[in-house]
């Protein structure tokens, strides 16, 4: 004798169900697992941009918004040494009352 049952519904993968994170749903699409840090490729980015990016940073969280001849004048100060961008950056803390 032949017995149906009714379809079930795709469930969300769960701590308990790891295997089921790569199982296809309704829509053709899947959950990727999460990444291991083991396996990342490693990257230096320049301090330079790192500094150039903290700028913008600061300005954004000060609300000063930079505008386009401004990125200009962020690049020639970020090749500046750290300690100049260092003691830019505790002025801006300081004059806009946020702190990181």
């Amino acid at each position: 004798m032949y017995t149906m049952t009714a379809p079930t519904a795709p469930t969300a993968p769960t701590a308990a169900d790891p295997a089921r994170s790569h199982s296809r749903d309704t829509q053709g699409d899947f959950l990727l697992r999460p990444p291991n840090p083991a396996e990342r490729v490693p990257s230096r980015i320049d301090p330079v941009d790192l500094r150039r990016l903290d700028l913008l940073a600061l300005l954004t969280a000060a609300g000063i918004a930079p505008s386009a001849g401004d990125r200009a004048a962020i690049a020639q100060l970020s090749e500046l040494p750290g300690s100049v961008h260092t003691a830019l950056r505790r002025w801006l803390e300081q004059a806009y009352g946020f702190c990181r």
